[in-house]
């Protein structure tokens, strides 16, 4: 049931405002966004959408299906308080928001999702861009697509926990459909490269979740900032190609971390000179590169996807696969031929599910 329907029913009145966000999968580009590197991501027509209406007090109600189905819970604009679970998304945009000194009122909201959470198509960034949406239409917020990204970056990294980068957030409020955004996030200038019509992507859910507060996430983040400590450098961005010999004097993992950033930040760059060229042989050779460097230098794959991997690339029509978001789980992306993606997609799910005994989900093609 769309927002809107689900909204009237549960709080027994319209909404004024319906906005909606997309989830993203990234083509190519992981773990650099936060070393201020280079990024390629692509919105999904996998969407979340906010449905949202004033209230005359200080008090949010806020409910959620296909996100994470819930009944209303309720709290008090500027007392908000992290550990609520996924209402920490919600509080945490409006204590953003409070804290840029905007004036808020309370309002009443419902949530519907068909980006599935744990995926790795950045759920929360949509979640947090959708709220932010609903909420600027609705009260009339001077903010533009790339405050409003900041605004969500903000509210994950800061008030949930989540040391993620600015990618996710960008690709929320900037994407359009059929074209990647090529992001500096170090100077957050970006363009949209147009996808060929001879690429077609497949998104596989693995089936297994991660959950980006955790520990492990923030402790790649770490690693990458004693590393700069070392190195001597602001941020691994700074460390080139010809600095591969120095960064081999490093401690292990440090230098298999850094490894994986400065040769992913150049695979980005060359996939958006094969993307505009055309030249899928090229990007999936970047992808399947791409994946080993996560694999054993960054060491955010796990044997599921590593699995889904090895399946999808034994399938003629696919250039190249990869994992897809922050590791330990989530999902992966396959660059295949447009006409055979979803006969591609079912033969590997099928495969996936008979080695693994895990339910995957085919995400893209959509159904």
């Amino acid at each position: 049931m769309a927002a809107w329907a689900m909204f009237q029913a549960r709080f027994g009145y319209p909404p004024a405002v319906v906005a909606d966000a997309p989830g993203r999968v990234n083509l190519i580009g992981e773990h650099t966004d936060y070393n201020e590197g280079f990024v390629l991501p692509v919105a999904l027509p996998l969407r979340i959408e906010v449905a949202l209406a004033p209230r005359d007090d200080g008090r949010v109600r806020v409910g959620s299906s296909g996100f994470l189905a819930e009944s209303p819970r309720i709290y008090q604009l500027g007392v908000e308080a992290p550990g609520a679970g996924w209402l920490d998304y919600i509080q945490g945009v409006t204590a953003t928001l409070h804290q840029q000194g905007v004036r808020l009122r309370g309002f009443d909201a419902w949530i519907t999702s068909r980006v599935p959470p744990g995926s790795g198509l950045a759920s929360s960034a949509a979640l947090m861009v959708a709220l932010l949406r609903a909420l600027r239409t609705a009260l009339a917020l001077p903010l533009d697509d790339l405050a409003l990204a900041r605004l969500a970056h903000q509210a994950e990294s800061q008030f949930v926990g989540a040391r993620v980068g600015i990618m996710d957030q960008l690709i929320a409020s900037l994407g359009t459909p059929d074209t990647a955004l090529f992001v500096d996030t170090r100077s957050l200038a970006w363009e949209r490269v147009v996808l060929p019509p001879t690429l077609g992507l497949l998104v596989i859910d693995s089936g297994i979740a991660h959950q980006h507060a955790a520990g492990d996430y923030n402790a790649r983040r770490a690693e990458c900032e004693r590393a700069c400590a070392l190195l001597g450098v602001p941020a691994l961005r700074d460390v080139a190609l010809a600095d591969l010999p120095r960064v081999e004097a490093l401690p292990s993992p440090l230098r298999e971390r850094v490894r994986h950033v400065v040769t992913e930040n150049a695979r980005v760059l060359d996939a958006v000179t094969a993307l505009r060229a055309g030249d899928l042989a090229r990007l999936g050779a970047l992808c399947r590169a791409s994946h080993a460097s996560q694999r054993d230098d960054y060491a955010v794959s796990v044997p599921a996807i590593d699995l889904l991997i090895a399946l999808a690339e034994a399938e003629p029509g696919v250039y190249g696969a990869r994992l897809t978001g922050g590791g330990f789980g989530g999902a992966i992306i396959a660059l295949v031929e447009p006409a055979r993606a979803r006969s591609i997609g079912e033969r590997i799910v099928a495969a996936y599910a008979q080695r693994s005994g895990v339910c995957p989900r085919l995400l893209l093609p959509a159904p």
